[in-house]
């Protein structure tokens, strides 16, 4: 499983304000679903405002710019059309991520720069409850400039918080992710904030000229009036006192709020001056509910979703030396920050014939750190290393069994698995297999190993049609593995082929079936390709879930082509469709910061796995089939070739699953 071509996308590292994309190597054709405009259909600019040099804080923010909200699903391209404002609201459960994107598109050019059409100020409040209870911003609210990658919408970059500000281009959409991740222990209720948009002036222009004659007038009213409201003081009852001192505040906080004093403010400071009565009347006020109903997705996901991690692109991009201290900073940064997409990361690293040494840890099983990793109840399934992840050579092989031993004694050795060849092809590598498991099962025969495969092997007689062999494989590496992992390109849309496969296991003898993508399927079937619609991403989870599968394998997350610079343009591996093998990049290549950044595919993928819990939840209460029945009574997912296209019945089915199940 490899990559593909130049993935041109570098943005020198700095502020993220100014983000400017250069030009890229496009995908012939945008991909689906960019909202692409015919010729004619531009936005016909404000006459009114045509006139001359626009000073935005003077006009209505809603003269200068279109505002939309769109769901998580779509993919927005840089023609895509304006839609009317509407209020946000969403339904989320305990430990559970909802995400919509806010879309902005110039109506005419006001900045005084070349090259943007207008610098716009972000503001979001928190989410409040009736009762006092918060989701914080900065916490729980996150907001990311989606950035182009090869002209295709993929890339989250954060934005400062409270405030930030986005450089918009002329006739050009942009895009903001807005996501709200509601913690485990959250109040249940119905949660009101807001989000803010203010065309104004970028930092740059502020910072290039003084303050005119009448903006220093306003500062000096504005300081004066809080003087004027709290003198004097003598005599005057103590309520009264109260009141002035409380517009004093107003007032004051208002004057703060003048981008002169920007670079003074902390996040805090400014989250606490963001009070309703302190929003220019210019902004354009966007209404977020989110309802937080009393349901709470499982700690360790229901579904074991393992995604590799490659060791050795890590080491050559930050020029790591395998096995120091900085090589095990970097595992475990990435490790930690994965986890809060529900899925179980391994590490890996690739041999001759696709032979693989994967691993969860990179610590030995009694070092002190190896126990935060395996007990981690976000932790789904761990992957255990066949051979020394710092010594592959067969003399240091004892160190398998006291792997093994300290891991059986723990109550989680249930989550572990052994990965040792990715998809074997002939039958010598079969043999491999049973020669490597059979070492394992020698120190623990209870042990789970991970096979995955696409064919039958060669050189071995199975069945005269390539799909008999591929079903028989289970009878040439039985008992050497437990976890049946294959190829969703095998079963195209032919999903009567499912019982087949599973009418081959032995499950009363601990044989699992899980499920797999890679550069296969394709177009029009579910998968992660860049360029792929919003619910085709989503829709691999929902296939998971109605084939039945108990599992399910990645194999990068991270495997973009070799670089040794941190901040080196990200380039895909040649031979595989865009996309594939990466699903996120390193924040360097963005900004300062070492934390990597999330493609528009991995939050995709996090979505489709919550789904699953609503699906369980609906079929814990109302039996599978009811499960099955409400995909394709909603419209959600009826195969791999017929699933909607629209974000309608995401909602639907969620929503049903609220109202049956939320006594």
């Amino acid at each position: 499983m490899e990559s593909i071509g130049p993935l041109d996308a570098s943005i020198p590292g700095g502020d993220l304000q100014n983000i400017n994309i250069p030009p890229v190597e496009g995908v012939a054709g945008g991909g689906t679903g960019y909202g692409w405009v015919q010729p004619g259909n531009e936005i016909i600019s404000n006459n009114k405002l045509n006139s001359g040099f626009i000073e935005p804080s003077k006009v209505h923010s809603n003269d200068l710019l279109h505002v939309w909200c769109l769901p998580s699903t779509a993919n927005v391209g840089p023609q895509e059309s304006p839609q009317p404002l509407e209020p946000v609201s969403l339904l989320a459960a305990r430990n559970e991520r909802e995400s919509i994107q806010i879309a902005l598109r110039p109506k005419v050019s006001w900045a005084s720069s070349s090259g943007f059409a207008g610098t716009v100020q972000i503001q979001s409040t928190d989410l409040c409850s009736s009762s006092g209870n918060r989701l914080i911003v900065g916490q729980s609210i996150s907001l990311r400039r989606v950035v182009p990658v090869l002209s295709v919408p993929d890339a989250l970059v954060p934005l400062d918080l409270p405030v930030s500000q986005i450089n918009l281009f002329p006739g050009e959409t942009s895009a903001v992710w807005v996501s709200v991740t509601v913690p485990y222990d959250q109040p249940p209720g119905r949660y009101e904030g807001q989000i803010i948009l203010t065309a104004g002036k970028s930092e740059t222009e502020l910072g290039a000229q003084s303050l005119t004659k009448d903006e220093k007038y306003q500062l000096y009213n504005d300081l004066k009036s809080c003087l004027d409201i709290v003198e004097p003081v003598d005599g005057k009852p103590l309520e009264e006192l109260v009141e002035r001192a409380k517009s004093a505040t107003s007032a004051l906080r208002k004057v703060l709020l003048h981008p002169t004093f920007e670079e003074f403010r902390d996040d805090n400071e400014s989250n606490d001056m963001m009070e309703e009565d302190n929003f220019t009347n210019n902004s354009i006020s966007i209404q977020f509910i989110l309802t937080v109903w009393d349901f709470t997705l499982p700690l360790t996901p229901s579904l074991p979703a393992v995604f590799g991690v490659s060791e050795t692109v890590i080491e050559d991009r930050f020029c790591l030396e395998h096995g120091s201290q900085s090589w095990y900073d970097a595992l475990d940064r990435h490790f930690m920050w994965l986890l809060q997409y529900k899925i179980s990361p391994f590490f890996c690293r690739w041999g001759e014939s696709m032979r693989v040494l994967a691993y969860t840890c990179p610590w030995p099983a009694d070092h002190p750190r190896a126990e935060d990793y395996y007990s981690d109840p976000r932790l789904a399934a761990y992957a255990v290393p066949y051979l020394p992840i710092l010594s592959c050579t067969d003399s240091a092989k004892d160190s398998l069994r006291k792997e093994v031993e300290v891991l059986k004694s723990k109550d989680h050795w249930k989550k572990a698995y052994f990965y040792l060849w990715d998809e074997p092809l002939n039958i010598e590598q079969y043999n491999m297999i049973r020669s490597m498991s059979s070492e394992i099962r020698a120190y623990a025969p209870d042990a789970r190993v991970l096979t995955t495969y696409y064919c039958g092997p060669s050189g071995a007689e199975l069945a005269p049609i390539s799909f008999d062999a591929f079903v028989k494989v289970p009878s040439i590496i039985r008992p050497h593995t437990q976890i049946f992992c294959t190829s969703e390109w095998v079963l195209g849309s032919r999903e009567d082929l499912i019982k087949d496969i599973i009418g081959e296991l032995q499950p009363e003898n601990g044989e699992e079936w899980w499920t797999y993508v890679c550069l296969g399927p394709t177009d029009p079937h579910p998968n992660w390709h860049l360029g792929m619609r919003g619910t085709q991403h989503r829709a691999v989870m929902w296939r998971v879930f109605k084939e039945g599968g108990t599992g399910f394998l990645y194999w990068g997350a991270n495997c973009y082509e070799k670089a040794n610079v941190p901040s080196a343009e990200i380039k895909f591996r040649r031979g595989l469709p865009p996309g594939d093998g990466v699903l996120f990049y390193p924040g360097e290549v963005f900004s300062s910061s070492n934390e990597p950044v999330a493609s528009v595919r991995l939050e995709r993928i996090l979505s489709g796995l919550q789904d699953i819990e609503y699906l369980k939840l609906y079929s814990a209460k109302h039996g599978r089939e009811e499960g099955l029945a409400l995909l394709e009574r909603t419209g959600l997912y009826i195969g791999p070739e017929r699933y909607t296209l629209d974000h309608a019945p995401i909602d639907l089915m969620r929503g049903e699953v609220y109202r049956a199940c939320k006594s």
